[in-house]
């Protein structure tokens, strides 16, 4: 269901850090959610909650009166290379849009901050996530009629605005 402009004026963007507790609820979502699709939940400790703070990185919240219910973050790749984290929606708020207005905001952020490229990977038991990415205009770097478990994890590019290929 789109957001109708009730909802979405009800939504506000915390740019904030990995760490910040009101992060934790979707986090330990997610983490969840890993771990019962893959085994485990590494990838969330994977990198320091420095790497996703300025100048280089972003951590966001999307929050509904005042509560979290979707966010995502960032972090440097390469010189012009952004790569996509932690995009995560809460299961009691999906199918409204909001991982899609987190892909947007971070693209912006990413943007503005120099780079060019966004690079991001999903895992191959994501269906969701997939076909977010594709209807978001990110260009698969893997065989899509392959079997998703036959490639480990998924990756993907998108070219920012005013960016050469």
């Amino acid at each position: 269901m789109p957001l109708t402009p009730s909802r979405e004026s009800a939504l506000s963007v915390r740019r904030t850090t990995a760490d910040d507790p009101l992060a934790r609820p979707l986090l330990d979502e997610l983490a969840h959610e890993y771990t019962t699709r893959y085994g485990s939940a590494h990838d969330l400790s994977r990198y320091p909650a420095e790497e996703f703070a300025p100048p280089h990185g972003a951590f966001l919240l999307l929050l509904e009166q005042g509560r979290p219910v979707a966010g995502g973050a960032y972090r440097r790749y390469d010189d012009r290379t952004a790569e996509l984290k932690r995009i995560w929606t809460h299961s009691a708020h999906r199918r409204r849009g909001l991982a899609r207005r987190v892909l947007t905001v971070l693209e912006r952020e990413a943007a503005t901050r120099g780079y060019s490229r966004i690079y991001l990977t999903t895992g191959p038991r994501q269906p969701e996530a997939r076909g977010l990415y594709l209807a978001s205009g990110y260009r698969p770097l893997f065989d899509v009629s392959a079997d998703p478990e036959s490639i480990g994890p998924l990756p993907f590019e998108k070219f920012l605005e005013n960016s050469q290929p």
